[in-house]
């Protein structure tokens, strides 16, 4: 997120009060896990039988831009619904996954955290809310003044505050209470490698912490922690001080010599010495993956094939694999090619971040639809198999949207424009939650998924009937993906 100009003094104030004196106040930091072994809770379990639709929604940075847009698209979301397998539903319900950076985290956070009450209050309590009035006002109070005079504690720890009574105190660990809910992936960058830091419990068994004492306010302001105008948040490395074998990175075979799946394996390596790397300081998820998805398709290319990701999902029992990818990510605000004198300092910088930032991104995109397109021709063939996870009916849909896609062409370039910031006007909140509905709406794929859910017929046990050969294998109910992202519990006593 960009600060606004009031943000930026702010800081400035905070920062000349603080070299007048320092305070010893040490702000919250994650502890070890007790005992020697940390045994690990996977994110979630495989659908059961009356819920056999996998879904994930990604919401990219963008500041109030991306949560308003990304609200939008859930509420177009909710809006989809159907009759699945006998029963009543919508799109939104089935959502398994909610994943968010930066300004996106804002919005995944509270929609994993109260469902569907995200519809009629998170635009109220954060996009409607003066956001950094609030913001600055708690920092520039007594107490705040006082705190950022500590060296342990910074700008962020501030909008960390903000942000836990925007989320009322919850934590990971309030999340599993919720037996319906989605599961969180909030992605920040590891300042020091460059690479995604997931908060997810694989991540955390690396350095032997337990992801469930982690305030969801913690893991968005780090991923909202633009580097130099807000501070890094930092998370201690116990690692060292116990044994555990995360599966953060799967091991599969022919996977090996991939780059993407060595650099998972580099990444997870680094942090398994916590002597020679004690602390970890985390910075904007944007910097490493504006979009928040290129290390979820990392982990996938690692589990090898769609089915090996899948192997412990009981026979037949997918039928829709869902990934909705929310590109929040403005234009630059000046086309600096259009001119020959030399660009000033702010030109430079507001086009590497939104020039070469939006390349980034559409790198990212270009991985992901090959990647899928890979996991659909896997998915023909292996689909309605013995022993296949995948019934004879499954398919993949990825529904990429963005602010581009807004059909009429003067609003899409104000709208492309909207400051990155934690508050916006209440017309532009308006008018992003109308774009983001109207593209989803209109997305081809999207209509194509709806309609499908629409015709279904086949109940669960039709389906499973069709990749049965002989006798049913009752060893294969297992109850946990290899996926560490694109699953959760569907049933109330799953947790």
């Amino acid at each position: 997120m960009t600060c606004s100009l009031q943000l930026v003094r702010m800081i400035v104030v905070a920062f000349s009060l603080a070299l007048a004196g320092c305070s010893s106040f040490r702000p919250w930091q994650n502890p070890p896990v007790d005992g020697h072994a940390i045994e690990i809770k996977t994110i979630a379990a495989p659908p059961s039988a009356a819920h056999s639709i996998v879904a994930a929604v990604t919401f990219s940075g963008g500041g109030a831009r991306a949560a308003a847009f990304g609200l939008g698209v859930l509420q177009e979301l909710k809006a989809s619904d159907f009759v699945w397998e006998g029963e009543p539903t919508t799109l939104l319900d089935e959502i398994s996954l909610v994943s968010g950076v930066s300004g996106g985290s804002v919005l995944a956070a509270y929609f994993a955290a109260f469902g569907d009450e995200t519809l009629t209050r998170f635009e109220s309590e954060f996009l409607l809310h003066n956001f950094e009035h609030s913001l600055i006002g708690q920092a520039l109070a007594p107490a705040g003044l006082y705190r950022l005079s500590s060296p342990w504690y910074g700008r962020s720890h501030v909008l960390a505050e903000r942000l836990d009574k925007l989320f009322r105190g919850r934590t990971y660990g309030d999340l599993r209470s919720r037996p319906h809910g989605p599961d969180l992936l909030v992605t920040a960058t590891d300042l020091t490698t460059g690479a995604p830091f997931e908060f997810t419990p694989e991540q955390f068994a690396l350095i032997c912490s337990d992801l469930g004492s982690v305030p969801l306010s913690f893991a968005v302001a780090a991923s909202s922690s633009v580097p130099i105008l807000l501070s890094p948040m930092t998370l201690r490395n116990h690692a060292g001080h116990c044994s555990t074998d995360s599966g953060f990175v799967p091991r599969s075979a022919g996977t090996e010599d991939n780059y993407r799946v060595r650099l998972l394996h580099a990444s997870a390596e680094s942090y398994l010495n916590g002597d020679d790397r004690p602390y970890i300081h985390l910075v904007d998820g944007g910097v490493a993956d504006n979009l928040g998805v290129r290390a979820l398709l990392d982990r996938l290319i690692a589990g090898g094939s769609i089915r090996a990701s899948w192997r412990k999902a009981p026979p037949g029992s997918i039928r829709k694999l869902i990934l909705i990818a929310v590109n929040s990510e403005r234009d630059v605000a000046e086309r600096i090619e259009r001119s020959d004198r030399v660009p000033t300092t702010g030109q430079v910088l507001n086009t590497l971040v939104f020039g070469a930032g939006n390349r980034e991104t559409e790198v990212t995109l270009g991985m992901m639809n090959d990647d899928m397109e890979r996991w659909r021709r896997e998915l023909s063939e292996e689909r309605g198999t013995y022993g296949s996870p995948f019934s004879a009916d499954a398919e993949l849909h990825v529904i990429s949207i963005s602010l581009r896609d807004v059909e009429d062409q003067v609003q899409r370039r104000s709208l492309l424009q909207v400051p990155t910031a934690f508050t916006i006007d209440s017309e532009q909140v308006r008018r992003l939650g109308q774009a983001g509905r109207e593209a989803l709406r209109r997305s081809p794929e999207f209509q194509r998924l709806r309609a499908e859910l629409r015709n279904s017929a086949p109940t669960y046990q039709q389906a499973l009937a069709h990749t049965r050969e002989g006798e049913p294998d009752h060893n294969a109910s297992a109850v946990s993906f290899e996926s560490a992202a694109v699953h959760r519990a569907r049933s109330g006593d799953a947790d």
